[in-house]
């Protein structure tokens, strides 16, 4: 398994960055907290629900893609939740309903907010580049108050594929105007980050969930456990 130490990935900074770009779920908000907040109904079903749930809604977006079927983020996301609700036998729409409407605003981590103000103070650009709908990522922005520390918000929908197609990445750089070598893209998804890595751009890996390494073409440039430790591998 990759160290998870970013002192053991090489130099300390990565060089001239001038754009941080992030994945949204569950690198900038934590899909868990939507079956979280429903635990007292949930009780011990909680944590196989968040797994489920995300696991389906991850496996759709790559079935649709490779099928050309697209339907947006927020449509995957209601269909794998009915998955995950029939697997483990929870007939109740009101909980369903309930869980949508926390999924539309989920909590950000909590260093997000002062990690971005960080980078902005640096004067590095910051953007969201996400599988999630524009209508889901503009909740979720400013139900955690950080649309001001953002230069983009940017969905797959502007170029009509999911994650990890090289398009997705592409659309990144122009929408900012950064070429990809000068871009430190960040996911805590593994797929997500070796993906962008072999697009060309540099990677910070934030392996909350100690996840072991791909075997997939890319390969991160950094690893760290938070997104505490990134303003120290970007900033001049």
């Amino acid at each position: 398994m990759a160290s998870r130490n970013s002192a053991d990935l090489g130099a300390a900074t990565l060089g001239p960055i001038a754009a941080c770009v992030f994945d949204a779920y569950g690198t900038v908000f934590d899909f868990s907290s939507a079956a979280s907040a429903c635990k007292d109904r949930l009780g011990e079903q909680t944590a196989a629900l968040t797994t489920l749930w995300r696991d389906k809604q991850l496996q759709y977006t790559w079935l649709r893609s490779l099928q050309g079927r697209h339907a947006d983020f927020w449509q995957i996301t209601g269909e794998a939740l009915d998955y995950a609700l029939d697997t483990l036998g929870i007939a109740d729409l009101t909980l369903r309903q309930h869980l949508m409407d926390l999924y539309f605003t989920l909590k950000p981590f909590a260093e997000v907010p002062d990690m971005l103000r960080r980078l902005r103070s640096a004067g590095v650009k910051t953007a969201i580049l996400s599988n999630g709908s524009p209508a889901m990522l503009n909740a979720a922005v400013a139900g955690a108050g950080i649309g001001d520390l953002l230069d983009a918000v940017i969905s797959v929908e502007e170029v009509g594929v999911f994650k990890p197609h090289p398009r997705v990445y592409q659309h990144a750089c122009d929408r900012l105007d950064v070429g990809s070598g000068n871009i430190a893209f960040v996911s805590s998804n593994s797929w997500d980050a070796y993906a962008a890595s072999a697009f060309g751009m540099r990677v910070i890996w934030c392996n909350r969930y100690g996840q072991r390494s791909e075997r997939l073409p890319g390969h991160p440039d950094r690893q760290i456990a938070s997104l505490t430790e990134l303003p120290l591998l970007v900033c001049p």
